[in-house]
């Protein structure tokens, strides 16, 4: 009992540690780029904390299966390192009796896994589709973004305004090129509202500018000072997709509709909480090393273990999407094979613990000669 609560303290604290480090890896990569897309003015500005939120939740269950299978993995390897598991073989103690601790400890990452995987990340691709959708639907004055050249919806006209305030009702120092039948239009100005006219038609009214009108191969322009300008928003008739991709459908959709891209998206998320369940029992006999030698070779080959696994899972889910493989066919191969990988792990970490090993002979003849000589002296 000692024992077991011992590891299980020292497994939360390394997974604490483990976690924190790969979700603020990944919030870093995820602000990174949602700030850029913010930039170009492809996400609402005012959205970016949302979507941040959004694609955490669905790296979440990644990560949650990189922290068990890295946390056991390095608590088994320190054991060896520090020649606890010496003392723990010695006392008669099998590798086996670690299951039990580390399901213990796993269990809550397991369940909050799939929990995760069937609730909460479509969710969370559900939300942030409809983010980018609601932003798509906004008229093009309201996603311009201040500092930046933004083309309209319907390509023939960029605009740029210095600042935007925070309704979007009024604009600062705008610049508006427009080309229509082959005649160029410019059309800057000092300042400008939005305003909607009474058959509700929006319009940016421009305030102290100048327009220039011309065709672009002609040396002419026409030039025209204005004290109000008004310039009628065209924004794109875009309704909402009526169908989703599987990725954010709820789970029970997947069930129910029963279509090949519902049923790659399900066997992926069947997927997760048994490679949580199955990395971290696999990480028990994967994390024995040489006190004397590196650690390095392990863990190059539980990263590489990890890798192919979800890889394999990945191509298995495209194999059902492309209707090369039933759903009853492809769901369970791969975690069969993770099991008999274990199962054989252990036997041979068995084998090679065995008393009757020749290298544990070997290990126990020299302990005794060496209590021996001291004992002499």
């Amino acid at each position: 009992m000692i024992f077991q609560r011992a590891l299980r303290r020292e497994l939360t604290s390394t997974a604490g540690a483990v976690f924190t480090t790969l979700f603020t890896i990944t919030i870093t990569v995820m602000l990174i780029r949602v700030l850029g897309q913010a930039a170009k003015g492809r996400v609402a500005s005012s959205d970016v904390m949302a979507l941040i939120g959004f694609s955490a939740l669905g790296y979440l269950p990644i990560i949650l299966i990189l922290t068990g299978f890295i946390s056991v993995l390095l608590v088994v390897t320190r054991s060896y390192r520090d020649s606890e598991m010496v003392v723990w073989f010695a006392s008669g103690n099998s590798l086996l009796k670690w299951i039990g601790p580390v399901l213990s400890f796993g269990a809550p990452l397991i369940l909050l896994t799939g929990f995760l995987s069937f609730y909460a990340t479509p969710w969370a691709n559900q939300q942030s589709l409809e983010f980018r959708e609601r932003f798509q639907q906004r008229e093009d004055i309201a996603k311009v973004s201040p500092g930046r050249f933004q083309e309209s919806s319907s390509s023939n006209r960029v605009f740029f305004v210095e600042g935007v305030a925070e309704d979007a009702s009024k604009v600062k120092n705008v610049f508006v090129h427009t080309v229509r039948d082959g005649q160029t239009s410019i059309v800057v100005a000092n300042e400008g509202t939005v305003q909607f006219n009474e058959q509700g038609e929006k319009f940016v009214l421009l305030q102290n500018g100048r327009r220039y009108d011309g065709t672009p191969s002609s040396a002419f322009f026409d030039l025209m000072e204005f004290e109000r300008y008004a310039i009628r928003v065209i924004s794109r008739a875009m309704p909402f997709i009526g169908d989703r991709p599987a990725r954010s459908q709820p789970t029970m959709t997947l069930i129910k509709e029963n279509t090949r891209y519902h049923q790659g998206e399900l066997l992926w998320r069947i997927a997760l909480p048994l490679m949580c369940l199955l990395l971290m029992l696999m990480a028990i006999p994967l994390g024995f090393v040489n006190p004397r030698g590196g650690r390095s070779a392990n863990l190059m080959i539980a990263l590489f273990l990890f890798v192919f696994y979800s890889n394999m899972i990945s191509v298995l889910q495209a194999s059902v999407m492309r209707s090369k493989l039933s759903f009853a066919t492809g769901w369970w191969p791969m975690h069969v094979l993770a099991l008999l990988a274990i199962a054989t792990m252990f036997l041979w970490r068995l084998k090679m613990n065995s008393r009757y090993h020749p290298l544990v002979i070997w290990g126990a003849a020299k302990r005794a000669y060496l209590f021996k000589k001291a004992g002499a002296r």
